[in-house]
């Protein structure tokens, strides 16, 4: 089995789920179930739930794994043992980090923004220097490390870590037949590669509206990470990132109460004009944060933006997994916070700033100047390319249009029942969209609602 793509493997043990859907992994033999699936199937490059893999290991090979100290020890014995059964060598290092504790308004933007080389003041997750210079310096084959963000280039194997907690493991994400989940992200990209000059409608009953055109010139320049024919799997761009185009067309309204990293805030409008951010109304703590950066960078000419400023949208990022749910202990920082569940089919994260470990935080780094990008989630968006020949759809609030696919269903009924199969088991209560209540009450302390009266 090793270096297959196996769908087939010893089911988990499981148990269902608060709501009767999401089921939960339970004791370290399910532990290994899912790592064991995770070892052998194909080495792909990712961090997206569903198709990480280190299947290309060989017997005698050298494995370093690297996690921080919030990381749940039992995920990181059940990886270690799954690869030694595949007789690899396997090393563990752990980097201390904060002891656990509640989000606060400004995780967010500790996490992602910085003003001097990454290397001096590692970002949480994106790839601890010492770490990844140990892999490289000892001779290591395969480095396991990283949650999220770009994988740099380097001369050994590289893959992801994104698991922080058992809920992250859940068997539902991690074992999801992974044919098939190619097959969704294939008929969902197709929808926006194969329209190039259309227009893009993203809209979101938060109050998001966001116009664009399809622009086909970035699709056919191979330097792009991540965009073109070939799109990161898990992490669909509807927006090409940078550097951003002089023709980037993209207007309207962003607004949510998440991002990535942060207790909820009060719901957030960022104005887009032509790509680049012209304004920010409310967002609590995290709205007045932003402000104050968009102040101290909106003079500085960015080598990857037509005009100075920091926040130019980039980033439209579509999560394709339906069986990823919100950890139960969303809370604390070692839930990895609503990061994870941006990879839940359908959920859209829009980002601005510079794009994660490239050549533009290089020069602003040396230059010891502002960089880094934050985050708006869209919980329940519509996504609609608008062509010539009429709409298709891409997300319809909240769910894969690709669903629906006859290929894409007669592929699910190969694995079991596809109704079952092509369900979002999760989805999150929003009052007065997703759940009845007042959208209004909600919007001004979604952390109440999400985190409990006492937040």
């Amino acid at each position: 089995m090793c270096g297959q793509d196996s769908d087939h493997v010893l089911a988990p043990r499981m148990e269902p789920g608060p709501d009767g859907g999401v089921t939960r992994t339970v004791g370290l033999e399910d532990l290994l179930a899912v790592a064991r699936h995770v070892a052998r199937s194909d080495e792909v490059r990712r961090t997206a739930a569903g198709f990480i893999g280190y299947g290309a290991t060989k017997p005698g090979e050298r494995v370093l794994i690297g996690v921080d100290s919030q990381t749940d020890g039992d995920l990181v014995d059940a990886l270690a043992i799954a690869l030694r059964e595949m007789g690899a060598a396997v090393d563990v290092v752990v980097a201390q980090t904060e002891p656990d504790r509640p989000f606060d308004d400004l995780d967010e933007i500790r996490v992602a923004m910085r003003r001097q080389p990454w290397t001096e003041n590692p970002r949480r997750w994106e790839g601890t220097p010492w770490i990844e210079d140990l892999a490289r310096t000892r001779g290591y084959d395969l480095l396991i490390h990283g949650k999220g963000g770009a994988i740099p280039k380097v001369t050994h194997r590289y893959e992801g870590f994104p698991w922080v907690i058992r809920d992250h493991f859940e068997a539902g994400a991690n074992l999801f037949p992974r044919g098939l989940h190619r097959l969704i992200n294939e008929r969902t990209w197709s929808r926006i590669t194969g329209n190039t000059g259309s227009r893009l409608l993203l809209t979101d009953p938060e109050g998001t509206r966001v116009e664009l055109t399809i622009l086909d010139s970035p699709f056919r320049d191979d330097t792009r990470h991540d965009y073109g024919l070939s799109p990161k799997w898990g992490h669909l761009m509807a927006h090409p990132p940078t550097p951003i185009e002089a023709d980037d067309d993209t207007t309207g309204v962003i607004a949510g109460t998440l991002n990535h990293f942060s207790r909820p805030f009060p719901r957030i409008e960022v104005d887009v004009d032509n790509a680049r951010m012209t304004g920010i109304r409310g967002g609590g703590g995290y709205g007045d944060a932003w402000r104050e950066l968009e102040d101290e960078s909106k003079d500085t000419q960015y080598p990857s933006f037509p005009s100075p400023g920091l926040f130019w949208i980039w980033e439209i990022a579509i999560g394709t997994n339906p069986k990823i749910a919100r950890p139960s202990n969303i809370e604390m920082l070692s839930s990895g916070g609503f990061e994870w569940e941006r990879r839940r089919a359908g959920v859209i994260h829009c980002g601005l700033g510079t794009r994660w470990r490239s050549s533009e935080e290089v020069w602003a780094g040396e230059r010891r100047l502002l960089y880094g990008h934050l985050h708006v989630h869209l919980m329940s968006a519509t996504l609609v390319v608008q062509s010539p020949g009429g709409d298709i759809p891409v997300i319809e609030r909240g769910r894969l249009a690709a669903y629906d696919d006859p290929e894409v269903r007669e592929l699910a009924s190969r694995y079991g029942d596809p109704d079952q199969l092509l369900r979002d088991d999760w989805v999150p209560d929003i009052p007065g969209i997703t759940v009845p209540g007042s959208y209004e009450d909600y919007a001004r302390d979604p952390a109440s609602w999400i985190y409990g009266p006492a937040a």
